[in-house]
């Protein structure tokens, strides 16, 4: 699978210059989805801009999403025409976009879709993430028909978690890509 084929969705306000994504795509040279507003995120402009960067890819891809992310994926996922376009998922510390602290800056997000994704999926938890509690996230793995990781108490998975380069993230990542 060419690098150019694994896609990175961050989450809201994007991922800083440490977060493993970003290491990730310097080092592997794997795509970044790039959205039009990464402080006040569209639910339906971010799905658009997923779905454009997927059909122009020479081979379904395989998706590594943070976050919001996360989201992103599912929202995709329960509207597109062309779910072929992605062989599988990688999904890290989804963000619970139905707290009420994000309600409303995040308003166009809910409610989160709640079926199984149309290939697989591995989703990656953190038993104290300030952005998703133990319990909906397994929730949302099982909703989502992804198998379910507990990666212990690493907050929101990100670079304040002083994963760096995560390499056991990226073994995940290698083993979707060889599906």
């Amino acid at each position: 699978m060419k690098p150019s084929n694994v896609l990175l969705l961050p989450g809201w306000q994007n991922s800083g210059p440490q977060h493993w994504q970003s290491l990730w795509e310097q080092k592997h040279g794997y795509l970044r989805v790039e959205q039009h507003d990464w402080m006040q995120p569209l639910r339906g402009d971010w799905i658009a801009r997923l779905e454009e960067v997927l059909l122009t890819r020479d081979e379904p891809a395989v998706l590594v999403a943070h976050s919001l992310g996360c989201v992103l994926t599912a929202a995709w996922a329960s509207i597109t025409r062309h779910p072929q376009r992605v062989k599988a998922a990688l999904l890290v510390a989804p963000g619970d976009v139905e707290r009420p602290e994000v309600r409303a800056q995040l308003r166009t997000w809910s409610p989160i879709p709640l079926q199984a994704l149309p290939f697989p999926s591995v989703l990656v938890g953190s038993q104290n993430d300030p952005y998703c509690e133990l319990e909906r996230t397994r929730m949302f793995a099982s909703a989502w028909g992804s198998q379910f990781i507990d990666l212990g108490p690493c907050g929101h998975i990100n670079a304040d978690s002083g994963l760096g380069s995560w390499p056991e993230g990226h073994v995940l990542l290698q083993d979707l890509m060889n599906l």
